[in-house]
């Protein structure tokens, strides 16, 4: 009785654990790659449950996303002679799944090699300048340096980022003083120009005022205002002559030609006081003369 509820268990059971081993789940964003007895069998299989035999069949799975790989610091040599260091970042994806796992053993391992061979390239051919300015371009050397083999082997480069350009010490002293006289020069020239334009705008303001005197003396009163409000204690100014005649020029004629009446001297004669004798005659002391 034992032997047959055994039976009957192992009969049971062993379809199941033959269902279960030949299901597999694939996601959304991976392919599926089968090989029966070491031999590709069809093209890549979609998201969703698939079946394979459980001893015949392998799987293997590949992920559709874009992959971020950071590419480690590059030291290389400029064509103008610095040594930098220089660090990227590659953005790639999967097109092919069946070439991925069939042409290359390890794809993600391959494109980090070819991302720094390509990056120690790009440094021997360009100018420091180039990798502080045009990184762009650089940018798209690169990307057009990666794709090539990696189409090859099932993979598009999306994008290539060039993060940062390490410089020696000396490098970046000698920068800051060419930056800061570069900043210099420009402070110079805008000087220059504003003191022309200055030198212009006063050069009409004296032709204005060779025509009318009188802006010339009212600048010269805006000037004594100015200077007024510095809280000088002293103060010393020319009055010019010429501000006399305009003051005269300005005053209504009949203003300058009245003359006021002579105020009459109304105080009473105060006769002067005359002097004590006993103040201004000194005392003379008596003399003693002496007897016999």
């Amino acid at each position: 009785m034992d032997t047959i509820v055994v039976l009957l268990g192992i009969v049971v059971l062993a379809p199941l654990l033959l269902l279960g081993a030949s299901l597999r789940v694939i996601t959304q964003f991976e392919r599926g790659v089968v090989f029966r007895f070491g031999r590709l069998l069809g093209e890549a299989r979609g998201p969703g449950l698939t079946l394979i035999a459980p001893v015949a069949d392998r799987l293997h799975k590949v992920t559709m996303q874009i992959v971020t790989m950071p590419v480690p610091a590059q030291e290389g040599i400029t064509r103008d002679n610095v040594t930098v260091k220089v660090d990227a970042v590659v953005y790639f994806r999967v097109f092919d799944p069946v070439r991925v796992v069939v042409d290359v053993q390890n794809y993600q391992a391959a494109i980090g090699l070819v991302a720094q061979a390509s990056l120690r390239s790009i440094i021997g051919k360009s100018d420091l300048d180039d990798l502080l300015s045009n990184r762009e371009r650089l940018n798209q050397g690169l990307e057009l340096m990666m794709d090539s083999p990696a189409l090859d082997w099932g993979v598009h480069i999306d994008r290539v980022e060039i993060k940062d350009v390490a410089l020696p010490e000396t490098m970046k002293r000698s920068m800051s003083r060419q930056a800061e006289a570069e900043r210099e020069r420009r402070s110079r020239v805008i000087t220059a120009e504003g003191e022309l334009q200055a030198s212009e705008k006063l050069a009409q303001a004296a032709e204005v005022m060779t025509g009318h005197p009188a802006a010339l003396q009212l600048r010269l009163l805006q000037t004594v205002v100015e200077v007024a409000a510095e809280k000088n204690s002293t103060l010393v100014l020319p009055f010019p002559v010429e501000l006399l005649r305009f003051l005269e020029r300005s005053t209504p004629a009949e203003a300058t030609g009245a003359v006021p009446d002579a105020v009459p001297d109304t105080a009473p004669d105060i006769p002067a006081p005359r002097p004590d004798p006993a103040v201004l005659t000194p005392a003379v002391p008596p003399r003693t003369v002496n007897g016999g």
